[in-house]
């Protein structure tokens, strides 16, 4: 099956320079005007394509999963009472009601003036009181409003951009900050490969013969957080929900046994997949939760092709990368990514990893 039997390497093995004009800092005018480093075992030489091309990578029987989670606009910025200014981020909701509860985790800012006791008002029709801490360093809040929780995040709340971004999130982010198949709200960040489909690059994906299924991972903060011990092992991911539909299983089956390859849509997708994986590269449907770490070595059970973008130094996600595409030629990617202008990151250019095992 698709793998590497990289032997497991330090955090600073995932360390590269990156020039700070390369970080994207808005998406292209066209979702699917980006470009695509193509990494394949069998050449050499790295392809270079724009994105709307896609489909002459993916080919008729091929098995394309996506995640359909949606981001919340999550972000919250109001005032203490003595008319500082304050920032909440919501990071899951708590209890059986998901995003309509009016408890939440979450982060805040300054961490050590918002106590639990304490209350930041957003606006005239919210405000947030803080009721307890967690063992991370986070609060659990109760949003105090008589709008339900989604309009009030509709109406007051902000896309939670990434701070490597280094601006406040504008009226076109919240459109441009999901994919165009976002259906489930419950997001703190984008599941970014998806960002670069169009629905006319799908239409002309599954007009050829290619199948698309869907799953949900709601993502949280913690996987694009940097791994700050140097031995990967000691590091622990968060958890995060997920959601397979027996629909996206039997696709999986069906590919599997008509020879297409699965395609995973981004890290968060490969995650899910993996994580609900069984014997034979099957899948398990239903929902539960994950803090799988896939890092260099990984037996690889069900995905045969990665679309991803470029991702942090240090990070999980260039980690899970390494560990599918294996380390030196990830690492190499990278590195011509770099001398051929690529953009990185969230609204970044993006590549596709083609697996090295007997599915190929």
């Amino acid at each position: 099956m698709t793998g590497t039997m990289d032997a497991a390497l330090p955090v600073a093995a995932f360390e590269y320079e990156l020039p700070p004009d390369r970080i994207a800092r808005h998406p292209e005018p066209r979702r699917d005007g980006s470009r695509l480093l193509v990494m394949d075992p069998d050449r050499d030489a790295f392809g270079h394509l724009r994105f709307d091309r896609l489909d002459t990578l993916v080919r008729p029987g091929d098995l394309l999963v996506l995640n359909e989670s949606r981001v919340l606009p999550a972000r919250l910025l109001g005032r203490k009472p003595t008319g500082a200014p304050a920032e909440i981020l919501l990071l899951r909701p708590l209890g059986s009601s998901g995003v309509a509860s009016t408890r939440w985790e979450a982060l805040v800012r300054p961490g050590s003036k918002l106590k639990p006791g304490r209350r930041v008002e957003v606006a005239e029709d919210l405000a947030v009181e803080i009721e307890d801490s967690t063992p991370g360093g986070g609060r659990v809040v109760r949003l105090v409003t008589d709008l339900t929780v989604p309009e009030a995040l509709d109406r007051h709340g902000r896309m939670p951009l990434p701070p490597y971004l280094d601006r406040e999130p504008d009226e076109a982010d919240r459109e441009r900050y999901q994919t165009v198949y976002a259906r489930v709200p419950g997001s703190v960040a984008a599941p970014t490969a998806g960002l670069h489909f169009t629905p006319d690059l799908l239409g002309r994906l599954e007009a050829s013969g290619v199948e698309v299924a869907s799953i949900v991972l709601h993502v949280g903060v913690g996987t694009f957080r940097p791994v700050e011990v140097e031995d990967p092992a000691e590091h622990r991911m968060h958890m995060e929900w997920y959601h397979i539909p027996l629909e996206a299983a039997d696709s999986i089956r069906s590919a599997r046994s008509r020879g297409g390859r699965v395609w995973a849509v981004g890290t968060t997708v490969m995650r899910t997949l993996e994580s609900a994986a069984e014997a034979g590269g099957q899948v398990r449907s239903g929902e539960g939760e994950t803090n799988l770490f896939i890092r260099p070595p990984f037996d690889f059970r069900v995905v045969d092709a990665l679309v991803t973008n470029f991702h942090l130094p240090r990070s999980t996600l260039l980690m899970l990368v390494a560990a599918f595409g294996g380390y030196e030629r990830t690492m190499d990617a990278y590195a011509e990514a770099i001398r051929s202008g690529y953009r990185f990151y969230s609204y970044g250019d993006a590549m596709a990893v083609l697996g090295t095992g007997s599915r190929r």
